[in-house]
Formats: structure tokens, sequence, C-alpha cells
């Protein structure tokens, strides 16, 4: 029997592990099949177009595929055709879009031109049957199914998902796809974590930091972006290379901030910055599942280190749709926001 939840938002955040055995029968094949294509082609590098929740996909991106491969990943920001009409010089680069509905059209204008300059176009969608999907020399479906809440969630862990299965093919990384498909039984534990410790805090908050580093930079993004749109609390996401060059002197009481263990070689990093904000006496919490103190925030054991900022945004997710909740907010429609924003 299907579980009813509060919000049509914790429904599809509920559905992630439905999405990824989706995935793992239907679309990881596909993605790795892709990976390999692009391998093939030796490409000097990549770009990536998106917009929003989106981009926090591309971030992820580049930092898996300069990490697993050393070759450039660059963002081309969308107006640089849209609006500029600028000719691109993309011989030998492979150009990803990321969208949930592959339907605004400075993406699609992107796409094309960095066709026209050369490179050979991959679309990571949700929605195929759409304009980015129609002008891509590759389609990578989301399989997400209708995603009707605002706030998108189930199809940016789908888009995370469908980028490692393409970071394994493009590699022949037989650990990585392993652990892709033994992920939704992970996905599923994400969901029950208990993160309430924290919602005082970040309620009271004035305003708040999202910290992490290499991959985990991408779901602190997304962390930042959903405690705006569906609380209505300001939060920054910054790197743990970045807040104690700067941003650090504003953190005092009543401020808080959410750290992303990426419980690799920048764990160390992070920790630093949740010491530092903590004797500043801030609200600090680490999500993590290395540690089980008063200010950690639980997620389960990763099988892939790639898949630990997964596990982190789905247990952000749950949390973040009961804070709005709680704070009286509609996650489903936030006021002024549309689900599908078209931009020149």
């Amino acid at each position: 029997m299907k579980m009813k939840h509060a919000t049509v938002m914790a429904s599809e955040i509920h559905e992630i592990p439905s999405v990824l055995n989706a995935q793992i029968a239907k679309g990881l094949e596909q993605y790795i099949a892709a990976g390999r294509a692009a391998a093939a082609g030796r490409p000097h590098g990549f770009v990536t177009c998106a917009r929003g929740t989106s981009d926090h996909a591309a971030t992820f991106f580049k930092y898996v595929m300069e990490l697993k491969t050393g070759l450039p990943v660059a963002s081309i920001g969308p107006s640089v055709a849209s609006v500029y009409d600028t000719p691109l010089k993309l011989d030998g680069f492979a150009c990803l879009t990321f969208s949930q509905s592959g339907g605004s059209p400075d993406l699609a204008a992107l796409q094309a031109a960095a066709n026209a300059g050369g490179a050979t176009t991959y679309a990571f969608l949700n929605v195929t049957e759409s304009p980015v999907g129609h002008g891509a020399d590759f389609v990578l479906p989301l399989l997400a199914g209708p995603e009707v809440a605002v706030a998108a969630t189930k199809s940016y862990v789908a888009t995370l998902f469908a980028i490692l299965g393409f970071a394994a093919g493009f590699c022949e990384d037989k650990v990585l796809e392993k652990a892709l498909r033994g992920f939704p039984d992970q996905a599923r534990l994400a969901l029950s974590q208990n993160w309430t410790k924290a919602q005082f805090s970040l309620a009271r908050a004035a305003s708040l930091f999202t910290v992490g580093r290499g991959p985990g930079m991408a779901v602190a993004a997304e962390a930042a972006l959903k405690l705006k749109e569906t609380c209505r609390i300001h939060a920054e996401v910054y790197s743990a290379a970045e807040v104690l060059h700067g941003p650090v002197v504003i953190a005092q009481r009543q401020f808080a901030a959410l750290l992303f263990d990426p419980e690799d070689k920048a764990r160390q990093s992070v920790l630093d910055v949740n010491d530092a904000l903590a004797d500043k006496q801030a609200d600090a919490y680490l999500v993590t599942s290395q540690a089980n103190g008063a200010h950690c925030l639980p997620v389960p054991a990763s099988q892939h280190p790639l898949l630990i900022p997964l596990l982190q945004i789905i247990g952000f997710y749950v949390f973040v749709e009961e804070l709005a909740r709680k704070l009286g907010e509609n996650a489903d429609a936030p006021e002024g926001l549309n689900k599908v924003t078209i931009t020149l």
C-alpha cells in the first residue's frame, strides 16, 4: 500500500528508492554506454549547461570527472549563446546539459551553440521529449517520473545517479558500477534518519551557511537553495576552503551552519570549519556517517565515497520538507515560484 504523505514534496522524496530501481532497470546501461562513447572520442574536456538545481548537478559532474579523469570541466553561462549570440569554439569537447524539463530556451540555445562549435552534446533530462532533448546527440533519461512539487528532489538525485553511471562507463569503473546497482537499499535507509535536533536552530537563525568540499559542494549548494525556496531561510553556500578566509566573521549566536562531511581527503578542512563556527557559538551541524555527537546529523554508511553526497541530500530533503511544514510554509508551491522557470 502506498504511504500517504503530508505534502507532494514528501511523497516525491519517498519515491527516490523506486526511481533508482527504475534507473537500474532501464537507464544505467544507457548511462554507462554514453560514458564509454564519450571516452572513445578522447575529449579534451567537458563543458556543462544548466540552471538552478540542475546546475548543482553540473557541479557534481565537475568534481566527479575532474577527480576521476584529470580532464577540465567548465560551466558556460547560457546567456553567452542565448543573449550575446557568441560563436563557441569547442572542437574536441563534450557538452553536457542537465535539466528536469528540458524546456528552457537558454539551455537549448547554449546546447545548439556548443554543437555548432564542434562539441558532442549529451542531455540528462527527466522530460526527454523537449527542445533540449530534440537537439542533443545523446539523450540520457532520468526516469524520475512526473515531478509536481516546485522544489525538485527525486529528479536531482536521479541526475546525480545518472552522472555516476556516465562516469563509471567513461572510466570503466566496475567498482562504482557495482555500488550503483546496490544503492537503492542505502537510499531507503537515508529516508529514515532523524535530524529533528537541528530544527530549532535553523528555524531561529537569521542566516546560515551550508558548507561542503569536493563533490559535496553540489549538495551544500542544493541545501542552501532548498532552505531559501521552501523555508524562506537565508542560506549561503561556501567551500570549506573559503569560510575561514572571511565569511566566518559573521558567525555568532543564533547563526547556524550545515556542514556536509565529504568523508575523504577533504574531511579535515570541513571539521576545521565546524570547530571554528562552534568556537564562535554558532550552531554548527555536521552531516556524516562517521560520528554520533550532539551536533551530528546521521546518514547511512556508503558502499562508495562518490555516493555519500546522494545519501546526504536525501536525508536533507526529508529534513527540509518537515521544517517547511513546521514553519507554516507551502513546500509544494512556494510563493512566487513556478515549477519550470523559462529564461533567455
